[in-house]
């Protein structure tokens, strides 16, 4: 009783240390150790929850004879889901590697033991663009036989090349049919694996170099939840991109007002391409209470109940007609969630129809996607509220009408105060204790209730071409969607009076004169909206509490991309992030919108204008005329002096650029456009070399450059990848080594040629074009990549090359390697027959004590394999028995021909390579030293780089050393595949080339991941990044 009138109560949290309940009966320490053995062990999430099974048995989202098998589905781990990235360089060659490698190498088991497929495609995804695992995701990261899986997974997914996601969740985006040229809007991006997608649509059949024509703008409420995904789209390398904080729902329109034109730069005036910022498409993946997802987060089983979803209602009802009124005449909505409650779905869908009259339709999709199996939305349905069920807003009770709103129901018919019960208005107001009176009498229950045979509503509205996808129909999790088109402008929702009386005209009632004339005093369809957001707000204005739901229930769960945000009170009291951006002083009690303004605490977006950067770039590189890049260059930094990032921008975004700047700077922007240059600390190069080609823009820009580009070899652009950083004179091709050192300092590219392609200066380039952006040094060329693109970009590479294939370059049959023998019972059938072991004094003597006893020991092994009989035709008798890999350590301090150093990269090559061409090492020297050998087996000793080189080497206990073959031509390596990897993975740490330092002791430039990081996003990304946008 005291606490009324308060702000709020005092509670637990406000105190730094836990207060101690002097009321407790303190525990023995048998009871303390005897907890702690009980909790010691990690047990899974309960998934029972009584409220939930009776609240959906009683919707009929599913049949009383399939409930049991949607129940256990939704039990069941969710399988894993990846998406290839259909613009990507490698799509191709993914797929083909998913299909012939892993569909056949992998094998799965069902609950039942039965094997089934352990990928496939997803049958209703264009292009075999879209996988399914029956391996959970616990299972990928667990399973030792899965790991070269998991691995391949992880890689690509961090590369771009694949986006792992929901297999529901993939489906929204197919249904809005995007074409390149298309304004799309996502309302509620975050994490962003659906604006990927949309990208992907953008960017469908883009020739290199080029940019599409449309572009996206991905918006999120949560400036954290923006980190995410502009953390997930930077994989995309766009320029058509644009990423804003806003609340959905107050989504801002950009508009050039009638007085506000563009001025040119002679002082005349300029029309903008664009007057308004509207949309052809609009993705509406609402807040949503998110039990679609219980078999990806079953910690939603414990927090699940009916307020979620009845508390997000209004706010769904928000954000889809302010999508619907920035969306153009023509133009496509999708609204979906990851729910499965009607309340969210079609009693929103329902609403909007009602709202927006005939301006809206309802499209009938079921003959798209003919694989996917969905199920028409519900035409009727109840409300549940206080444990009782609710056929109409009628049977609500009077003091609960702040929180179930007429929306909730099928039919929408406001209640009619006049014919209201008269038992129902003489009700004293319930307490939320539930329901004792404050004389301590119990009020009956509600005589209004649903339960007492009040008829069902049944919708009027077309309602069965909404979407829903439930998890045993096709092993996913549960998704609603509905599409709708804009027919024509929006309707005048309600006039001036109405607001005041805070009724609603139905637009279906109103005559196409009442409607000219209320639009006519409204103004245009933006007004109408915020009038109509105002009345839809107006409904709830009190906080909703079901007296079901306990404190830490109140938030609202994850959806299918954790696309919902938290709702610790109702979703339209969400406070806006004041921290950041400035806000008006408003009554106490009211929301505070956001002003429509600059935005305190984010970067400006500003055109670069300076012209000595500009054409300085432009000389450095030889950027073709052809080439748009004046005036489509962006920072985040106002000081031309101080930039640090030059972004690029399309046409498109350059447009919603300029009409932001114009009409007052309304979009808050985070992040914009592709990152094109970055400026590189080095003492060395001139000042345009001072901004370099970072590698999210390198394949936009590669086709327009003539200068600083080179064209080299498989086997020198595999070395720059490994070794990050080579001198010009330890190339193999040395006239690749001549052009390089013949750059201006600074930035340049380094292309594949893949040998059979002719060379031009500068190369030609096309699709299946690869290249990495480098620095020329004084007498180095060192890599501008990132670790996991070269780890990438080399393993997709290196099967390629003949050399890894462990095919002899000169057409000779390679010697048989140590591992290459006939297994018998699983020993090697030479160390039973053929080999020759060396024994010791010790063993010497006991095995003629043997001999002369009568052999009386059954011997199976003995001594140590020294030599081993080689077939091959080259070389003389005594060639014939080479040296094994376990007798070298003991024999090697004790021969003086056969034998020569090597250094580290020749000797790490041979290790990776296996066979390499005397022509073909790096040190020259070694390879004519090779040459001169007997045909045969030869020893390559490490020559650690500071070591003298003796002839014989110097031996000891360090020294390092592998059996090889001296072939015709060629150096091949006679050591087990394993033994060269194990070898090669503890000598290429100890590299210095490896670890990045040049070496000609220049400091090296800072690679493109050499970058502070924020809760695990670029934080160059976050605040100070200016992106590039395409035109």
């Amino acid at each position: 009783m005291g606490g009324r009138g308060r702000r709020s109560r005092t509670q637990r949290k406000h105190f730094k240390d836990g207060r101690e309940n002097v009321w407790k009966r303190p525990r023995s320490d048998a009871q303390q150790q005897e907890d702690f053995n009980a909790k010691k062990h990690w047990e899974p999430f309960a998934t029972q929850n009584p409220a939930f099974d009776d609240y959906y048995k009683e919707q009929g989202i599913v049949s009383l004879e399939e409930w049991d098998t949607f129940n256990k589905f939704l039990r069941r781990p969710l399988p894993a889901a990846f998406r290839i990235n259909s613009s990507s360089q490698f799509c191709d060659d993914i797929r083909s590697q998913l299909e012939n490698d892993f569909m056949k190498s992998l094998q799965a088991e069902d609950t039942d033991g039965n094997e089934v497929a352990a990928i496939k495609p997803l049958s209703w995804y264009p292009e075999n663009l879209a996988w399914q695992s029956n391996f959970s995701r616990m299972q990928l990261r667990k399973n030792q036989i899965l790991e070269r899986f998991h691995e391949f997974l992880k890689l690509e997914n961090e590369i771009g090349n694949i986006t792992r996601q929901e297999a529901v969740s993939m489906v929204p985006p197919l249904f809005l049919d995007v074409r390149p040229d298309h304004f799309v809007l996502d309302m509620c991006a975050a994490p962003g694996s659906k604006t990927f997608q949309l990208l992907e649509m953008i960017y469908r059949s883009v020739e290199p170099g080029t940019l599409p024509s449309g572009m996206v703008i991905a918006n999120d409420v949560d400036v954290q939840r923006c980190n995410l995904l502009i953390h997930q789209t930077k994989r995309m390398c766009t320029a058509n991109l644009i990423v804003t904080n806003h609340e959905a729902q107050h989504f801002p329109s950009c508009r050039l007002k009638k007085n506000n034109t563009a001025k040119s730069e002679t002082g005349g005036v300029k029309e903008l391409a664009i007057d308004q910022l509207l949309f052809d498409r609009v993705l509406c993946d609402v807040p949503c209470s998110g039990d679609g997802t219980l078999r990806k987060a079953p910690d939603i089983w414990r927090k699940w109940n009916v307020g979620m979803g009845n508390s997000l209602h209004c706010l769904q009802v928000q954000i889809a007609m302010r999508g619907l009124s920035l969306l153009k005449v023509g133009g496509k909505m999708v609204y979906s969630t990851c729910s499965m409650n009607p309340v969210e779905n079609e009693a929103v869908v329902a609403e909007i129809l009602r709202k927006c009259g005939g301006s809206v339709e309802l499209l009938d999709v079921s003959a798209e996607l003919p694989n996917l199996i969905r199920r028409p939305g519900l035409k009727k349905w109840k409300v549940r509220d206080k444990g009782s069920w609710l056929a109409s807003y009628e049977d609500v009770r009077k003091f609960r009408r702040q929180g179930i709103v007429p929306s909730m129901f099928p039919s929408g018919k406001h209640y009619n105060e006049e014919s209201a019960n008269d038992q129902e208005a003489d009700l004293e107001v319930i307490p939320e204790n539930g329901g004792e009176s404050i004389n301590g009498s119990y009020l009956m229950e509600d005589k209004t209730s649903s339960d007492n045979n009040c008829e069902e509503e049944i919708s009027d509205l077309p309602l069965e071409y909404c979407m829903r996808i439930v998890p045993h129909d096709q092993d996913s999790g549960a998704f609603f969607i509905a599409v709708f088109q804009k027919l024509s402008p929006l309707p005048a929702i309600q006039n001036h009076a109405a607001i005041q009386k805070k009724t609603i005209t139905p637009p279906e009632l109103l005559t196409s004169n009442d409607r000219s004339e209320k639009s006519e005093d409204l103004g245009t369809e933006e007004d109408l909206m915020e009038i109509a957001l105002t009345d839809v707000k107006e409904q709830s204005t009190e906080p909703f509490q079901d007296s079901d739901i306990a404190d830490e229930q109140t938030a609202a769960s994850t959806d299918t991309e954790a696309n919902n945000i938290s709702e610790e009170t109702e979703p339209e009291d969400i406070p806006a992030p004041v921290s950041q951006e400035t806000v008006p002083e408003v009554a106490r009690g009211k929301r505070k919108l956001q002003l429509q303004g600059k935005w305190r605490g984010v970067d400006p977006v500003v055109f670069l204008n300076s012209d000595a950067i500009i054409n300085g770039i432009k000389t450095f590189y030889g950027i073709k005329e052809s080439f748009p890049f004046s005036g489509y260059l962006v920072t985040r930094n106002s000081d031309t002096n101080h930039v640090k990032r030059i972004y690029y921008v399309s046409d498109s975004v350059k447009d919603v650029l300029k009409l932001n700047f114009l009409g007052g700077e309304q979009l808050k922007i985070t992040s914009i456009g592709l990152k094109m240059f970055e400026r590189q600390t080095s003492k060395e190069g001139n000042n345009a070399a001072m901004f370099r080609i970072s590698s999210e823009g390198l394949p936009l820009l590669l086709p327009h450059i003539t200068k600083q580009v080179i064209s080299a070899k498989e086997i020198d652009f595999n070395h720059l990848l490994q070794y990050k950083t080579i001198k010009f004179a330890d190339f193999v091709d040395a006239e690749f080594g001549e052009k390089a050192s013949k750059l201006l300092l600074g930035c340049c590219v380094v292309v594949l040629n893949k040998g059979c392609e002719i060379v031009h200066d500068p190369p030609h380039v096309n699709a299946s074009t690869i290249a990495i952006g480098c620095w020329r040094g004084r007498t180095n060329v060192a890599v501008m990549v990132t670790a996991i693109d070269c780890q990438e970009l080399l393993e997709r590479l290196v099967p390629k090359t003949d050399k890894v294939n462990g095919s002899t370059p000169d057409g000779c049959k390679p010697p048989i390697a140590d591992d290459a023998v006939t297994k018998v019972n699983g020993v090697d059938s030479e160390d039973i027959v053929t080999h020759t072991p060396d024994i010791s004094d010790s063993v010497k003597d006991v095995l003629k004590l043997n001999f002369l006893g009568g052999e009386q020991l059954k011997i199976t092994s003995i001594g140590l394999k020294m030599f081993e009989r080689q077939t091959s035709k080259e070389g003389n008798n005594a060639a014939m028995f080479r040296i094994s890999s376990e007798g070298l350590p003991l024999l090697l301090p004790h021969i003086t021909k056969q034998v020569i150093s090597a250094k580290e990269i020749d000797f790490n090559h041979l290790l990776q390579y296996k066979t390499i061409k005397f022509a073909d090492f790096v040190d020259a020297e070694f390879g004519e030293k090779a040459s001169k050998l007997l045909l045969g087996c030869c020893v390559v000793v490490l020559n650690k780089g500071c070591e003298i080189v003796h002839d014989p080497p110097h031996v000891n206990a360090s020294t390092i050393a592998i059996g090889c073959w001296r072939g015709r031509t060629n150096v091949a390596v006679m050591v087990t595949a394993i033994d060269c990897q194990e070898l090669l993975e503890r000598l290429v740490p100890k590299t210095d080339k490896v670890n990045g330092s040049t070496p000609d002791g220049c400091k090296p430039p800072i690679a493109d991941d050499a970058v502070t990081k924020v809760n695990g996003v670029d934080s160059e990304d976050i605040v100070t990044h200016t992106p590039d946008i395409s035109g």
